[in-house]
């Protein structure tokens, strides 16, 4: 049984969250990559919410 987990991947650029999420749902992880850089740069908060998940994803 092939069970989808949230965790950070080891195929990472900096801690593997962009990457965990978009092995998650199934995506390209430079898409995930580059939503955060854009909510970042629109004056969202991907650069914290990027942290808090680096902290709570467990890793792969």
């Amino acid at each position: 049984m092939n069970e989808k987990r949230f965790v950070r991947s080891n195929d990472k650029m900096l801690a593997g969250v962009a990457a965990g999420i978009a092995n998650y749902l199934g995506l390209d992880p430079m898409l995930a990559r580059l939503a955060f850089v854009l909510f970042s740069l629109l004056g969202g908060a991907g650069g914290l919410v990027y942290l808090v998940l680096w902290i709570i994803m467990p890793k792969e």
